[in-house]
């Protein structure tokens, strides 16, 4: 006999594996665990689940007519994401760890969970993704609002969980390798991050 998880079992699965796909904005948390401390890192985390489970939401609950008008946006919202990774990218290679971690201008709390927020949703096609598991699954357009709503939960849960684990693994690094070796690690994700940016920018234009 088949073991099926149940539901919230597998949006937690599948919100947890998504978010750990090494991506620009797992390394934009890794970049502000380092520059401003474990909180700012979990704060901006939680603020990629809450996109994540809000893209899931849309895909579970079958709104068909808010998909297609974000995916018919990928360009702009493509050109947008790429350029500010980019930026980020640039920014992140010229900092260094101890100049930023005494830096009052630092962003606060909100300001990190929204930005990050905002820069998660520039990609609409985490939309197909979303659907494409929930049907592979079995929760296809028109499920139930019950079942659509605990794996939206779980998809937030499991997003969350993967930014706990994440800054956790960061901040307990943050503390125990010299201001040489981050920002090494500074030139090196931000180089990453200008050419996440490129390729996204390249991936909508083409």
């Amino acid at each position: 006999m088949d073991l099926v998880l149940p539901l919230p079992l597998r949006g937690l699965i599948i919100g947890f594996t998504i978010a750990a796909a090494i991506g620009p904005i797992s390394l934009l948390m890794i970049r502000r665990t380092i520059a401003h401390g474990r909180l700012y890192g979990l704060v901006s985390g939680l603020g990629v689940a809450t996109a994540d489970a809000s893209y899931a939401g849309i895909a579970a609950f079958g709104l068909t007519a808010l998909t297609g008008v974000l995916v018919s946006g990928r360009l702009v919202l493509g050109l947008v994401g790429g350029v500010i990774i980019m930026l980020l990218g640039i920014r992140t290679m010229r900092s260094r760890p101890g100049e930023v971690a005494r830096d009052a201008d630092r962003p606060g709390l909100i300001a990190s969970f929204v930005s990050i927020f905002a820069l998660t949703a520039t990609n609409p096609m985490t939309i197909l993704s979303f659907a494409a598991v929930f049907a592979g699954i079995g929760l296809s357009v028109g499920a139930s609002f019950a079942d659509a709503l605990v794996l939206t939960l779980g998809v937030w849960a499991g997003s969350a969980l993967w930014s706990v684990v994440l800054t956790s693994v960061v901040g307990w690094f943050r503390l125990r390798v010299s201001t040489t070796a981050l920002l090494w690690m500074n030139r090196v994700s931000g180089a990453v991050l200008v050419a996440f940016g490129a390729v996204a920018i390249v991936a909508v234009v083409r």
